[in-house]
């Protein structure tokens, strides 16, 4: 999958490379040289001349400086003087600029932008680019710029075309466009196509879920497109937007997708999504194996004194997980004496032993009453058992065979000349309940039985 993406970004910075160079050399670079030239200490002469006296105007002078511009630089050079209110071209042609009659010069001039493209001359259409001129004391004296033919870009265009696909886009804040390299599009007599009147626009904004009443009116501001597929008669093109903030246009720059980064594309997209369903598929398993045996991950290596019988913590485990089988009860199993006689030295080893002989007699007997069931120990005198998968006349039977056998130590211990009493309760556990909340559910049940001195009763509580 990482060789896909570097193929398609290899494939995408391919594609893009030429359309940059291009958008650059041909829009961009004639600014740059007609900022630059404004500067010059010749150009700086002959408008600084023509706002102190209409007498030292030497057209002469401008003609052969704007022709020799013309010839090094390969474009078009114009100057347009706010004094004489005329326009001089380095093709040799002047233009009287009359306001009503020239438009550009009057609303350029009233403009707070110092530079601006345009499209202009429509007995030939060009492309112009206008520089404001101003004088040492900051007044507007004229205008400085580079025009270049428009059927010039449409062959430039024509021929990148030809050779990578790229189309291009070239529209003002409000979607009039400027510039394309699809000669349908471009303006014809001072007609000006608008982005927001294309289908294939107006489809995708549709998509974008943007409100298309509100974005397609008149005054409305281009939408951002970057990147959005589209499809223009039949063909999938894939939109890269651009900001020209030289001369406040933008730019979509149109990417057909050939049949190479179209297997590209869905190559990346299949190795994604099989990756995805492969990551899904190991989650799953591994969710089910946790689930179905977490019992054997748990700790058994905590033990307890007296036939080193395992602590309760597997208990708490499987009931804090829900890990255990349905119809399942907690059983609590005590030994009263540590809490009803003081311990010493002399019955420490009587008790002690009593202890081993209960935890013998779980371990030898729980498994045998009931195979479903778990069991460990609390403390020296406790023992918890979890019966699973029991309904009520198996639980009961499995408590009469504990109670049994517990009777059996008691009747031993008093051959002894010793007192033993046990305690035993169970509860039935719930979908709610948690270790802890079981065993607030016993202790009730046990402190019953203590009351009522009836400590080797079964009580379901």
């Amino acid at each position: 999958m990482t060789k896909i993406v570097a193929e398609q970004s290899r494939a995408h910075q391919i594609s893009l490379s030429p359309a940059v160079k291009l958008v650059v050399r041909q829009v961009i670079e004639p600014l740059h040289i007609a900022e630059t030239l404004s500067k010059s200490k010749e150009l700086k002469e002959i408008m600084q001349f023509s706002a102190a006296n209409d007498a030292s105007i030497n057209e002469k002078q401008i003609f052969e400086t704007l022709k020799r511009l013309e010839q090094e630089f390969e474009m078009g050079f114009f100057v347009a003087l706010e004094k004489q209110r005329m326009q001089y071209n380095s093709d040799g042609s002047t233009i009287e600029l009359i306001e009503g009659e020239v438009n550009w010069y009057f609303k350029y001039r009233d403009m707070p932008e110092k530079s601006v493209g345009d499209i202009g001359k429509w007995e030939d259409t060009h492309f112009f680019i206008d520089i404001k001129i101003f004088d040492e004391n900051n007044q507007f004296v004229g205008f400085f710029g580079v025009a270049k033919s428009l059927s010039h870009f449409i062959e430039v265009f024509e021929t990148h075309k030809a050779t990578y696909g790229h189309d291009f886009i070239f529209v003002n804040p409000k979607g009039s466009v400027m510039l394309s390299s699809d000669p349908a599009l471009n303006a014809s007599k001072s007609n000006f196509n608008n982005l927001k009147d294309l289908s294939w626009y107006q489809k995708t904004i549709n998509q974008m879920g943007i409100d298309s009443d509100t974005a397609l009116a008149a005054d409305a501001s281009v939408q951002n497109i970057n990147n959005e597929l589209v499809n223009i008669n039949g063909q999938d093109i894939l939109i890269a937007q651009v900001n020209l903030d030289l001369f406040d246009w933008t730019m979509l720059l149109m990417s057909p997708l050939n049949e190479q980064q179209i297997h590209i594309s869905n190559g990346f997209m299949i190795s994604a999504i099989s990756v995805l369903v492969v990551i899904f598929l190991l989650f799953l398993i591994i969710y089910n194996l946790l689930y179905y045996f977490r019992k054997d991950l748990q700790n058994e290596g905590l033990v307890l004194p007296y036939c080193k019988m395992q602590s309760d913590e597997k208990i708490k485990y499987l009931v804090n997980s829900k890990a255990y089988e349905k119809d399942a009860y907690l059983v609590l199993i005590q030994l009263n004496d540590f809490y009803q006689r003081p311990i010493t030295t002399q019955n420490l080893d009587m008790l002690t032993g009593i202890g081993t002989r209960v935890s013998e007699f779980l371990l030898d007997s729980v498994y045998k009453f009931n195979t479903k069931s778990e069991f460990g120990k609390v403390n020296e005198s406790q023992w918890l058992v979890l019966l699973q998968k029991a309904d009520s006349e198996e639980g009961t039977r499995f408590m009469d065979n504990i109670r049994h056998g517990l009777a059996t130590i008691q009747t031993e211990c008093e051959q002894q000349q010793e007192v033993l009493k046990f305690s035993t309760c169970q509860v039935k556990l719930s979908e709610e309940d948690t270790f802890v909340s079981a065993i607030l559910r016993l202790k009730p049940a046990l402190d019953n039985l203590k009351t009522n001195d009836t400590l080797t009763q079964v009580v379901d509580f």
